[in-house]
């Protein structure tokens, strides 16, 4: 699915259903590794309808860092804005751009003014998207977390589909 849609969540459901059933003729088992990333349950009814099942977590940072260790990072400060490998490569596009804060930095304390912390859920070590990661923090004045999360969780959920077939 293209990254953009997380900016334009009405445009997710029927695009997962639009791919589901283009390469449903091509596959016994369709699984869905997205997110509902603001689509209001609508994604879960289009899932539903088309007989596939979905990753759990309501949107990427629930499945990267898992339920349980999303809901600790939520607890310990609710005031979080997260980051994963994807939106660290493009937080000059995704962040800065579409909020306008290129063009309007004066939006900045707007946005992110009530925000405490910055937590970069890494599913790669990767000591370049770290140094990007501090940089995006210091661009948004807050400090910066990083908690590596691995692709277990996605792994995991991989697995128990196998094995449920």
């Amino acid at each position: 699915m293209p990254a953009e849609w997380h900016m334009t969540p009405h445009r997710i459901p029927d695009g997962v259903r639009r791919k589901i059933r283009e390469r449903r003729p091509f596959f016994d088992d369709i699984y869905c590794l997205f997110g509902d990333c603001g689509t209001g349950g609508e994604l879960d009814a289009v899932l539903l309808e088309e007989g596939v099942e979905r990753i759990s977590g309501h949107h990427c940072f629930a499945f990267y860092a898992g339920a349980i260790d999303f809901d600790t990072l939520q607890e310990k400060e609710p005031a979080t804005f997260y980051l994963t490998d994807f939106f660290v490569r493009h937080f000059e596009r995704f962040t800065l751009r579409h909020l306008g804060l290129d063009t309007s930095p004066e939006l900045l304390s707007d946005y992110f003014g009530n925000f405490r912390r910055v937590v970069y859920l890494a599913q790669s070590r990767d000591r370049e998207l770290e140094e990007r990661a501090e940089l995006a923090a210091a661009r948004l004045g807050l400090p910066l977390e990083v908690v590596f999360t691995g692709l277990e969780n996605i792994s995991d959920a991989l697995d128990s589909w196998r094995i449920s077939r």
